[in-house]
């Protein structure tokens, strides 16, 4: 019994040292490669040697102040106005270059600020476009991730009736899965062309010529906005296919106990489909989540992270830095933290989806 079993286990291993070997080289490597560039000065092509210089590349990114302006004032001590009657502050940059006196604040930039009473608080970074990238990433997942699952959910649950035709809705609605996100990029800046893009032509139509041609991708306040909802309508078939599949694992017999029951159909749904589809809605949450981070060729195809950085996102001022701009070192550690966050997230989600007694 025990030779067949070490056989067995022989053979096994054997069997998935090929994908093993895959994962170590093209996954696991790179990763911990990655990890010892952040700690570097590594850039692509450069005739300096590379050094060491712990987590200096994790300040420069990460570095984050607050610092308040007082406003300017006269001898008398009143506060001083601009004409147009606006409170006069002194300049940010008395403060954050070459003033001994603020070492804190030295090299950082203002992020955003706020006024509070008489005085001006100002948040500053040492790297105000990554932190763009990281504010944008984070809202794409949070807005994609539910809204991609949810309506979803909702095309899952109107395919998944025995109709004549109905497989002809489910390859429609799959379709734009299988189409190049590239090439689906590309179609969708038609369609938030300004001007004379099919967008602008639809909503003016409807509102008999009201609606103001607008630039979709070329306004910061619009922009992240068009690739999250192009985004959305891009992944949605192959989540709903992954809905379909948990709901047909779903056994009649419960929804034919519900009818007899007299059970409405929002009843059935949140006593009967919904408890059913419990472990589906996890994959599908991780999955999300995980495509949603790794948000780039949008990016790439339709504004390179404009207007004025509104679209950056991490990965790709991963690759910008990395290979744009030589910076490997810089290119890493955005990979190094990107990794952490999603990891972190992926524990979370566990532990919050997780069985309880």
């Amino acid at each position: 019994m025990a030779s067949k079993l070490t056989r067995s286990d022989r053979a096994g291993w054997l069997m998935a040292l090929p994908g093993a070997g895959l994962i170590a080289t093209f996954i696991i490597l790179p990763f911990f490669l990655a990890f010892a560039f952040s700690l570097t000065n590594q850039r692509l092509a450069s005739p300096n040697p590379t050094e060491y210089v712990g987590f200096e590349n994790y300040r420069d990114l990460l570095g984050l102040s607050i610092f308040t302006l007082e406003p300017e004032r006269n001898e008398a001590g009143d506060v001083l106005v601009d004409d147009d009657g606006q409170i006069e502050y002194p300049r940010l940059r008395k403060f954050t270059r070459n003033n001994p006196d603020y070492p804190k604040l030295q090299g950082k930039r203002e992020w955003f600020s706020w006024q509070s009473g008489e005085n001006r608080t100002v948040v500053l970074a040492s790297d105000v476009v990554f932190m763009k990238a990281l504010v944008n990433t984070i809202t794409f997942v949070l807005v994609v991730a539910p809204v991609q699952a949810g309506l979803a959910l909702v095309l899952a649950l109107l395919i998944n009736q025995k109709l004549r035709g109905i497989s002809l809705f489910r390859a429609v609605y799959f379709m734009p899965v299988v189409v190049s996100i590239v090439v689906v990029s590309i179609l969708w800046q038609f369609i938030y062309s300004p001007g004379d893009g099919l967008l602008n032509n639809v909503l003016s139509g409807l509102t008999f010529g009201a609606f103001q041609p607008r630039d979709w991708l070329g306004e910061t306040s619009t922009a992240l906005g068009a690739i999250i909802a192009m985004s959305v309508w891009q992944g949605v078939g192959f989540h709903m296919v992954i809905w379909l599949s948990g709901l047909q694992t779903i056994s009649p017999t419960l929804y034919e106990a519900a009818e007899i029951e007299g059970s409405s159909k929002w009843q059935v749904f949140r006593y009967v489909t919904w408890p059913g589809l419990r472990n589906t809605a996890i994959l599908i949450l991780i999955v999300i989540t995980m495509q949603a981070f790794a948000l780039f060729a949008q990016i790439d195809v339709m504004t390179q992270g404009g207007p004025l950085d509104s679209t950056q996102v991490l990965v790709f001022q991963a690759v910008e830095r990395g290979y744009g701009k030589q910076d490997i070192s810089g290119g890493s550690t955005i990979s190094v933290i990107l990794f952490v966050i999603v990891l972190c997230i992926s524990l979370l989600q566990r532990w919050l989806t997780r069985e309880r007694n």
